[in-house]
């Protein structure tokens, strides 16, 4: 990372840092349905914007410029930050000659590609994790549990964070065009969400527990339980059915809190009578 950083000048690097900052609090801004995460994404590089535009007409007119709706996830967003606010840079510099259009251009082209891998990876993979370890602790009464969930969970963002908002400023414009080209991005988008599956995959198969109690009676012999054949066919496949159910609820609007009672009520009736 030490490699990363030469091209960055010690003023740029303290500027970086307050972008990083400002950046835990984009959610404290107004996120309404028009603009979403603009106000805290303006707010966040002001620091770039008041180093790269003394004059107050150009960085009002910058301000106004990053007003447009946008939504990231978070914990990637700062790339686009640090992006940003090297096409600003640019902008200052060859101000007149420089398409400040294309610093949204590309800013927006990002939301779709880098909110896909950082979902898949935050989400997906490293909530999970977190979410394995601590409930493994917090199921045997471990004090543990909470902590190593928060650590496990939040440490990977916030780390995440402050070097992606130096890449993003380091790397500058050409990186976007380069990644397309190579099909870098499409790569990454690929990979992040199949290994998010398989963590969802693995999520549902420790933590959601469902199975038959029913038994089929035999004449002379003992009664042959239904379960471990399920189990042949498919191993898991009633707690995948459960979390399938419940996901086709949730698409359907059902209120989270109705489809938690509703669970509750009908694995409560289904342990009197004896099926599950």
């Amino acid at each position: 990372m030490s490699k990363l950083f030469n091209n960055i000048s010690d003023a740029d690097k303290k500027m970086l840092t307050k972008i990083y900052w400002r950046s835990f609090a984009v959610f404290a801004g107004p996120c309404g349905a028009a603009y979403r995460q603009a106000p805290g994404f303006t707010m966040s590089i002001i620091p770039a914007l008041e180093r790269y535009y003394p004059e107050q007409e150009k960085r009002a007119e910058a301000m106004q410029r990053h007003m447009t709706p946008y939504n990231i996830t978070q914990n990637v967003g700062t790339f686009a930050m640090g992006l940003a606010a090297s096409m600003e840079h640019e902008n200052a510099v060859h101000y007149g000659d420089y398409d400040p259009s294309s610093i949204v251009s590309i800013k927006t082209a990002l939301m779709g590609p880098l909110s896909g891998i950082g979902d898949s990876i935050y989400w997906g993979i490293v909530r999970c994790i977190a979410a394995g370890v601590g409930i493994g602790f917090a199921a045997s009464g471990s004090i543990l549990g909470p902590i190593l969930f928060l650590v496990i969970y939040n440490l990977p963002g916030i780390l995440g964070r402050y070097y992606l908002t130096f890449l993003g400023f380091s790397m500058g414009e050409n990186f976007i065009t380069k990644a397309y080209e190579s099909g870098m991005i499409t790569i990454l988008t690929k990979c992040a969400g199949i290994i998010g599956l398989m963590m969802v995959g693995f999520m549902i198969s420790s933590n959601v527990s469902l199975s038959l109690a029913l038994t089929m009676p035999v004449s002379g012999a003992e009664p042959i339980a239904v379960q471990p054949y399920l189990d042949s066919l498919l191993m898991g496949v009633l707690p995948l059915s459960l979390t399938m159910l419940c996901y086709w609820a949730l698409k359907k609007k059902m209120n989270q809190n109705t489809l938690l009672f509703v669970v509750l009520g009908v694995g409560f009736v289904l342990g009197l009578l004896g099926i599950c």
